[in-house]
């Protein structure tokens, strides 16, 4: 299972080398764009609207909108000291609860945690702490230069720590429009209770699928096996390059000073080298 992260777990004093592994992945199916006419795969660009030309990755600034169209310009000065804190990688445990205590709304994603060396003897101790007490951690921890709220919990005799959203990025659900309190007569609550009753079953995972993922990965499967597949007869995308196309944007600039200084070009035409010659000097 691929790490994705390294650090510590401490509580109090304790500290504990481990690794971070995802729990979940995702497996929607992810269909491609083709150009209807030729099949080729459809690219897209990182492209200045203002200036109409790409623009490469290090020309790339992080601003803040705080207005529309108006923004704060981050550099990497500004955000160095904040980088600084992740640099502890540490899941910090601040406090113990009960794990119903927090709403399942505020869950996210899921990682399981694995001992890293000399991790294993504090790792069991955390986990038969916890498992003993009836308790979860809540923790603080800082992923891709961003600080989350987690909680750490066992799983099937493993470690699981758990991001959950901070309240404020919790919707207010008075915000939501729900219908006023409407008369429910006894016999239309004793009818829904009666069919929750008997809907109710100990939770099983295994008996939940995706059956729109399945029906659409046999739809692929028939139209392979069919042979109703497409290969692409357009040219390869070009390598990305800082150059691409630099004699076509040089041969754009001079036609564009020529128009505003109403000059023609001789009866010779220059060659390329002589044209990135001149323009160099």
């Amino acid at each position: 299972m691929h790490t994705m992260w390294k650090g510590t777990i401490s509580f109090g004093l304790v500290n504990i080398p481990v690794k971070l592994h995802a729990a979940t992945e995702n497996k929607d199916i992810k269909l491609r764009q083709l150009h209807k006419e030729c099949h080729t795969p459809i690219s897209y660009e990182k492209v200045c609207s203002r200036c109409e030309k790409e623009v490469a990755n290090e020309d790339i600034v992080k601003a803040y909108e705080y207005e529309k169209n108006k923004f704060v310009v981050l550099d990497d000065e500004d955000l160095q000291s904040l980088r600084k804190e992740s640099e502890d990688k540490a899941v910090e445990i601040i406090d113990f609860v009960k794990l119903e205590e927090i709403d399942p709304i505020y869950f996210d994603k899921s990682y399981f945690l694995a001992p890293d060396t000399g991790g294993g003897k504090a790792y069991v101790l955390l986990r038969q702490s916890l498992e003993e007490s009836g308790k979860i951690g809540v923790a603080k921890i800082i992923i891709r230069s961003k600080e989350q709220l987690a909680i750490v919990r066992v799983y099937q005799n493993t470690l699981v720590m758990e991001t959950i959203h901070f309240p404020d990025e919790v919707r207010n659900a008075g915000e939501v429009a729900i219908p006023d309190n409407q008369q429910i007569t006894k016999k239309e609550l004793d009818t829904a209770l009666m069919l929750i009753k008997q809907l109710t079953t100990p939770f099983d995972p295994e008996k939940y699928q995706d059956d729109y993922r399945n029906a659409l990965l046999d739809v692929i499967e028939q139209k392979r096996a069919g042979e109703k597949t497409v290969e692409t007869t357009g040219k390869p995308a070009p390598a990305a390059s800082n150059v691409t196309d630099l004699m076509s944007a040089l041969q754009a600039s001079i036609d564009k000073n020529k128009k505003k200084t109403g000059k023609q070009g001789t009866t010779k035409k220059p060659s390329s080298q002589a044209g990135v010659k001149k323009k160099a000097q």
